[in-house]
């Protein structure tokens, strides 16, 4: 029993931080900072070989990102319905 808490315990201090979803409107884009920030104000980090020229205020976007140790929600997919 002590063995499988001490695994789990190992395992969660190991894994990183949990990936979310969210869905909304571009409201601006960042293309120098390579950040989106929703219509909520919810900003993200885009992926270094994203291509922004492909994102425009407006567009509705569905994101999956992580939240890194510093806070910041870097995205690791991105769709346009």
């Amino acid at each position: 029993m002590r063995t499988t808490t001490a695994a789990l315990f190992l395992a969660l201090l190991a894994a990183p931080a949990f990936a979310a979803d969210t869905e909304g409107t571009i409201a601006s884009v960042d293309a120098e900072a390579m950040t989106i920030t929703l219509e909520d104000g919810t900003t993200y980090k885009l992926p270094a070989e994203m291509d922004v020229s492909a994102l425009a205020g407006g567009a509705e976007v569905v994101i999956a990102y992580r939240e890194t140790d510093e806070g910041e929600k870097q995205i690791t997919d991105l769709f346009l319905p």
